[in-house]
Formats: C-alpha cells, structure tokens, sequence
C-alpha cells in the first residue's frame, strides 16, 4: 500500500499523509456558474470510482447564501473537477521538539546505555528543557526542577526500567529504516536546518462534538423497534443530530461525501460508516450486527496533565473494561490497544484488560516518531515524554477449531515491530495500521476503531469526537476547470 514507504524486518516506515491522500476526495463532476453558485455531486474516490451521482441537496453562492426556487440564474456552466487532499503542513515536522546534542542524535547504531546513564541523559535533557523553554522563568525554578529531577519516584523508575529494555531495539530498528528513507529520497538531512513552511492555520478547530454527544443523553429515549439500524447516506448533506448519534451512519457507495452537522462540514470517506455518541450511548454500533476481525482501541487514558488542563476528557480503567468488546468481536479477532507510556497502563491492559475480555497478548510493538530529517521528535532517554508509544496485540480466544481455521494462511503476530512514522502535528492523530496489519490478517475483513477521531475507509468508527480530524478546515480544495 501507498503508506509503507519502506518494509524491513525491524519493521515499517510510513507515510502518514499519503495514507489519507491514496483516497483522494475527489468531485467528479460538478457545475460552476459564472456568478459562484455551484451545485455540487457526491465527493468520489479516486482510487476505484468513475460514477456521477444525482445533484446534493444544497447549492451555494460566494456569500454563502443558498437561491430559493423563485431565483433565476443565467449564467454559462462549466465543468468542474475538485478534490480534497489533507493539508500536508500538518506533516511539517522539521525539527525536533527539543534540540539533542550531537551524540545523541540518530546517525549511527545504538550505544549500550546502563539505565545510571539513561537516568543522566534524562536528567539533562529535562534541565534543558526547563531552563530554555520558560523564558522568562527565574533560575531559582530552573534549579528547583533540576533538583526534583533527582529524585525518582517508582512510576518514573518502572519507566526508566521498561525504556532500558527496548531502547536499544527502537535506536536499531529506527537507524535501518531511517537510512532506506534517506536514501529514497522520502527523508531529508538538509530539512533540519529549514525553518517551518507557512503558518499552519488551525490547529485546534472546537466543533463541539464530545459536548453535543453530552447533550445527547438529554433526547428523548428512542423506541429501538421503531428506529432504523443505519443511516445510510445518500445525497443529502445535512444530517438532523438525532438521527446521527442514535444510530450508525454509513456510507456504503464508492465516492466520498459531504455532511453537515451544525453547520460544520466534514468529509467522509468511501465504504466507512461511523457512530458518534460517548461509552454511554453504544447500544447503537451493537444493533449494527457485526463481529469485526481486526479492532483497534486508543483510550483516553487518565494522567495528571489531562486532569490539569480539563481540556480533554478521560476514561478511568475501570470504565475501560466496560467496553463489551466480547460483543463486537468475531473469533480469533485482532485486537490493538495504543498505550501512553505509563507502566501502570501498560500492566493494567495485559495483565487485567485484555484477560476480562478473553484476549491472550501477543506482541508489543511501538510507533516511533521522528521529523523529516530523520532524527527522533524528542531525545529517546527523555524522561518526560518518549518519542514513541506502545501497542499491545492480542487475539481473542474461543473455540481452538475456529481459531485454527481463521490462522489458515494468516502469518503469526511478530512479538516486536516498528511503526516509524512523521508524525501529525495535530494532537493524539495516530498513524494509520491498515497496511501493517495487512500481512497478519485475511482480506476484506471487518475493521473497528473505538474512540477514533477519523474515518478510514473500509472501517467502522466510534467515539465522541470521531468526525474530529474529518472537518473540511483540514482539507485544501483543488479545483480543475475543464
């Protein structure tokens, strides 16, 4: 696939941006009039699709507003190509977040480190950090954090502990697929010493999505018998909230489309289908009937930040474990948990997570970031934040015939790979893993995301925030007069 840049037996080096872009959102035909009133068609695929559809319900001039059945327009038409690609600034990671020293930096194989010196590396590192980043922090603060930084506390150990046994896998494994990379063409050394391009615009767009999904549970209660499963789109972009957050929305054509959800638009790919609602309202993604083969979980682990800012919301383990992922899997289905850091979150999915869900683990793997150039995104002996974060991979354990019989010409899950990836500047956008998982399971099988935050096409998505990273603002029109 268009994503892995690179394969070796380490692991992968991807490319993120072209991963989104492979599908370009493309409007096959569309008719602008000379005046800016445009009535627009079904936004297709161009991977596998040539179709035209009927006209979209809605049509709109430049200032936005839309002509009544009394307005005449007499204007010449044009034919009109347009296409949405991902806006690749948000990729633009061309230096790391904290400058390294040289030594540290990745050019050459894996030093052994003893975890004394990993401790002085990070002690360093985090003195650095506090004494350039806080410009106008006083020395007394500097010295004061440094001080602090002495004393480890038995989370900071266990990590330091769990880092001196992969570091030197990760340092390797990134190297070798580091080097393919430059020698492609796909990195570049030289990018280090270049300044960020054009301002990037909208990092944070504030849809108001997890607030309506809590406003959701003061609707009227729905009678279940009464309600369709699915809301299948058609060519009406406007979608009445009710209807959105009470049931799966799909789109089952090969073209991409438009919807409109309080009056913010977002782009939704080919054969993908999605529920927006919070871990309380999941009754709707169970009524869909389907077990999926492959379901990949990033929660919103709790950590002090998040309860210091009140900006994100967060999920207790507990409320993790309610998830009734038996429910939504098919036998010997895959599942992949994404993991901050924390041993204790790491502990809590193997040892009582994924045992409560009948999910033997398999493997660790981790994402490695790192910018353009090649270096990591942060010091990779950083005690404060890594420059990569874990996957736990499991199978859910049933009948030993079934299982037997789905692992039929399915390769077994390596118990250690890389994931090494630029990644996205717009926070918790995880790299996509349909290609890396495509050698370890059948094809054409049913993929779930759970508290996703984008579409991908031929998967099902939920969350509170799952239309988060599809919103138009994203995106860069092209257009194509013809």
């Amino acid at each position: 696939m268009m994503s892995v840049v690179h394969r070796l037996t380490a692991g992968w080096l991807l490319d993120h941006l072209a991963f989104i872009n492979q599908y370009g959102y493309e409007i096959c035909d569309s008719f602008a009039y000379a005046d800016g009133v445009t009535l627009s068609t079904s936004v297709t695929s161009t991977g596998d699709c040539h179709h035209t559809s009927n006209f979209a319900a809605t049509s709109t001039s430049r200032d936005g507003s839309i002509p009544g059945p009394g307005d005449v327009v007499e204007a010449e038409l044009k034919t009109e190509k347009m296409r949405y690609v991902f806006r690749e600034e948000f990729f633009d990671i061309s230096k790391p977040h904290i400058a390294v020293a040289p030594e540290e930096q990745l050019c050459r194989e894996c030093p052994e480190l003893s975890l004394t010196e990993i401790k002085a590396n990070s002690n360093r590192e985090e003195h650095q950090e506090g004494t350039k980043s806080g410009v106008g922090d006083s020395v007394a603060s500097a010295r004061k954090k440094r001080k602090r930084k002495c004393v480890f506390n038995q989370g900071e150990l266990d990590a330091l502990e769990y880092h001196s046994k992969v570091r030197k896998l990760i340092w390797e494994g990134t190297w070798y697929l580091v080097q393919e990379g430059l020698k492609s063409g796909f990195l570049h050394r030289n990018t280090a010493e270049v300044s960020c391009r054009k301002n990037v615009g909208p990092g944070h767009i504030d849809c108001g999505l997890a607030e309506l999904c809590e406003m959701a549970k003061q609707f009227p209660a729905v009678n279940e018998s009464d309600h369709q499963a699915v809301h299948v789109l058609d060519d009406e972009t406007s979608i009445p909230e009710q209807d959105l957050l009470s049931c799966v929305t799909e789109n089952s054509s090969n073209c991409a489309k438009i919807v409109v959800l309080m009056g913010q638009k977002y782009l939704v790919p080919p054969k993908s289908s999605f529920l927006l609602s919070d871990i309380s309202c999941l009754q709707p993604l169970l009524n869909y009937k389907k077990k999926y083969d492959v379901i990949v979980i990033d929660p919103p682990w709790e950590n002090k930040s998040l309860k210091r800012s009140n900006r994100y919301s967060y999920l207790s383990s507990w409320q993790i474990k309610q998830i009734p992922v038996p429910a939504l899997a098919a036998p010997n289905c895959l599942v992949v948990t994404w993991v901050t850091n924390r041993q204790k979150h790491l502990r809590f999915v193997k040892d009582e997570l994924y045992p409560h869900w009948s999910v033997k683990t398999l493997a660790e793997w981790h994402w490695v970031k790192i910018t353009r150039a090649g270096e990591f995104v942060l010091p990779l002996d950083s005690l404060h934040k890594k420059p990569y974060e874990v996957l736990v991979l499991g199978r859910v354990q049933g009948d030993i015939k079934e299982t037997l019989r789905k692992s039929e010409d399915v390769l077994p899950i390596p118990e250690h790979k890389l994931i090494v990836s630029i990644p996205c500047s717009l926070h918790s956008h995880k790299p996509p893993l349909t290609a890396v998982l495509a050698e370890f399971i059948k094809p054409d099988v049913e993929c779930l995301e759970l508290f996703a935050r984008n579409l991908q096409p031929g998967w099902t998505s939920w969350g509170n925030e799952v239309l988060k990273f599809q919103h138009i603002d994203y995106f860069t029109l092209l257009r194509n007069e013809n």
